[in-house]
């Protein structure tokens, strides 16, 4: 593993055993990108290269644009996704890419959470992306289902993996109650454009398991 640390967002190179072969994209709150890269080699997956990245300013890094606190004492979203997008098309994914052999053959972006809506967004953004996986992704997000409805993704992406806990939407929060619901929505819009989707709904809240359930949305971006 290789270590680098640039517009002070940790990145964490893990290199696949091939020339020419994948790579993942996996932005983490808590630095998790190990034990998901461990599940993935445990399992005999396809062999590929994760990048990691960490330490982000999350609730402004990860969001599209500015929303109010969803949660009571909970920091507001800041909309920095754009300004940290160009930091990593520019400059992360450059640098991550020396350090894996050959070509890459293709990219994914994954993300647990606000990192899966992130993942969403990308693709509307940039075309460095040609699949994604979103776990728990945080499309109660106020706007963001409508975003997708009306905008354009920058490249149609060839697969996408969404998963939500069922009883992410059990709640008494208005925002979180949404989940499930845009959830399916969006990954149904997807998939009747003809789209590689799937989404699978485990059982259990939002704070279940997390590294087991980004390591099953990777694997089933590497098995297709």
């Amino acid at each position: 593993m290789k270590q680098f640390v640039i517009g002070q967002k940790k990145v964490a190179v893990y290199a696949g055993g091939i020339s020419d072969g994948p790579v993942i994209y996996l932005n983490t709150f808590s630095g998790e990108g190990g034990r998901v890269y461990e599940t993935l080699q445990s399992a005999d997956c396809p062999d590929f290269s994760l990048v990691e990245i960490t330490q982000l300013r999350w609730d402004h890094d990860m969001s599209p644009w500015d929303v109010p606190p969803a949660v009571k004492d909970c920091t507001p979203c800041t909309g920095g996704a754009d300004d940290y997008l160009k930091l990593l098309a520019e400059k992360i994914i450059p640098t991550a890419e020396k350090e894996i052999p050959g070509t890459v053959s293709w990219r994914g972006i994954a993300g647990y959470s606000l990192a899966g809506l992130f993942a969403v967004y990308a693709l509307y953004q940039t075309g460095l992306f040609s699949r994604a996986a979103s776990m728990s992704g945080s499309f109660w997000f106020p706007g963001f289902k409508e975003y997708v409805f009306s905008h354009d993704m920058k490249k149609r992406p060839e697969h996408l993996y969404f998963s939500l806990g069922d009883k992410e939407s059990r709640t008494k929060n208005p925002y979180f109650q949404t989940v499930q619901k845009n959830t399916e929505e969006i990954e149904g819009l997807f998939r009747s454009r003809k789209i590689d989707t799937c989404f699978r709904l485990n059982p259990g809240g939002h704070f279940v398991n997390e590294a087991e359930r980004t390591a099953a949305g990777i694997r089933w971006l590497l098995d297709r």
